[in-house]
């Protein structure tokens, strides 16, 4: 079998999914396991740091592992730096068969900084009957030197080890998240997935293949050419002369502005029927403001002020802020503080005396919308309410990254058009 450690909603899952091969996931998050479920992962709903591992010596190929990352990631408080040396003196004793973890843990200021030593003690157990073939490991980048610590035990071990920051825009997923990332075998050199992808698009050379230029928000949420965002909204009413069409608190997505086409500033007093880019306005017929062949409506016409829609991917001060023409940045979820909004600017100056409209609310981001940008299918079974699909979304390994990562080990060819999101 294949063990995924912290198998979470099923990033690595979907990955060996598309390429043919299966998995048994440890989760213990009750929305993650009904997501994996949904998606027909086989899943064990356990504690990591406390299951067994005998069922799983001299039956396991290779292992895979992504501890939870928010004690060391930059979203959280990040008391995992701070708890390193403890990490590193949990898998320095697990490496030798030595378990004080319930000493090292209540000394640990994040209860979650051990869980990134946990995957040495499932290694150890399996390296007793020459388990596995091979490792993969992921996690956030300041967790690298804990991974150098593996990387030393397994070259130990026999193991050929590679360990580095990959940053997902460089193999086609649509946002430049940046991974600490373990790759280890028995069986052949460990060495990183080449990159497909690069910030501006290389042609093919004598020095080898060209790569494509990274893939964009708008290529990946199907809306429109990279040099043109397609969602454009004009400050005003809704459809039937409602309130704004994005106030805030507003349910409403950024995908509802592209279904609904640009709306045109509503004068006062007038119930304006919906406009659509080419046509004009128009108020409801019975109204007071019923405009007659004598008082033309007024039109949609090439100055209406329009937006650009960028995505922020947090609240925090220095969050990315990306044109929907680039990928995003790394999508941080977990809390109010870190949602992820599409933001809007001007796309051009309004008209010369014109008055300029009120900036449109922030939209948060769908689940549907993130998960795209993680390159999971449109259709993929998220479970749970907003708040904890978005905390899967945000925690998951890509998985057309997971895919460029596994695919040697397995021997499987990878086509990224295997990878193709249903739009």
């Amino acid at each position: 079998m294949i063990l995924d450690l912290y198998a979470g909603p099923g990033g690595w899952s979907r990955a060996l999914h598309v390429l043919g091969v299966g998995d048994v996931g440890l989760e213990w998050d009750e929305w993650a396991c009904r997501t994996r479920a949904a998606a027909g992962y086989l899943t064990v709903r356990t504690d990591v740091a406390a299951y067994p591992t005998r069922p799983f010596v001299g039956r396991t190929r290779g292992v895979i592992a992504s501890p939870p990352c928010q004690a060391w990631s930059m979203a959280g408080k990040r008391l995992g730096l701070l708890d390193q040396p403890l990490v590193h003196t949990a898998v320095e004793d697990l490496a030798a068969g030595r378990d004080n973890r319930e000493r090292l843990l209540a000394a640990c200021r994040d209860e979650r900084s051990l869980l990134a030593a946990e995957p040495m003690r499932y290694l150890y157990a399996l390296n007793m009957v020459g388990e596995p073939d091979w490792v993969a490991m992921e996690e956030v980048p300041d967790v690298l030197p804990l991974w150098k610590q593996y990387a030393a035990v397994l070259r130990g071990w026999g193991f050929s080890v590679w360990c580095g920051i990959l940053n997902a825009a460089d193999f086609g997923v649509p946002q430049t998240r940046r991974r600490a990332i373990l790759l280890a075998s028995r069986v052949r050199t460990a060495q990183p997935p080449t990159p497909t992808h690069a910030r501006l698009a290389e042609p093919e050379s004598l020095f080898g293949p060209g790569r494509a230029r990274w893939v964009s928000m708008a290529q990946a949420l199907g809306w429109g050419a990279t040099d043109r965002p397609v969602p454009t909204v004009c400050a005003g009413g809704g459809p039937g002369g409602g309130p704004e069409p994005f106030p805030s608190g507003s349910r409403k997505t950024l995908s509802d502005a592209r279904e609904r086409g640009t709306w045109m500033p509503r004068p006062d007093g007038v119930v304006l029927q919906s406009c659509r880019e080419g046509t004009g306005w128009a108020a409801r017929p019975g109204t007071r403001h019923n405009r007659t062949g004598v008082d033309p409506a007024p039109a949609c016409t090439d100055e209406a002020h329009r937006w650009s829609w960028s995505l922020r991917s947090s609240n925090q001060a220095n969050a990315a802020v990306r044109p929907l023409s680039e990928p995003a940045g790394t999508l941080f979820f977990g809390h109010r503080a870190n949602e992820c909004t599409w933001v809007a600017e001007p796309a051009s100056p309004p008209a010369k005396g014109t008055e300029t409209p009120a900036v449109p609310e922030p939209i948060r981001i769908t689940a549907r919308e993130a998960g795209l940008l993680q390159t999971f299918p449109a259709d993929y079974p998220w479970a749970g309410n907003k708040g904890q699909q978005f905390s899967q979304i945000g925690n998951a390994v890509p998985p057309l990254l997971a895919g460029h990562i596994l695919a040697p080990h397995l021997g499987v060819p990878l086509d990224p058009d295997d990878f193709t999101l249903a739009a």
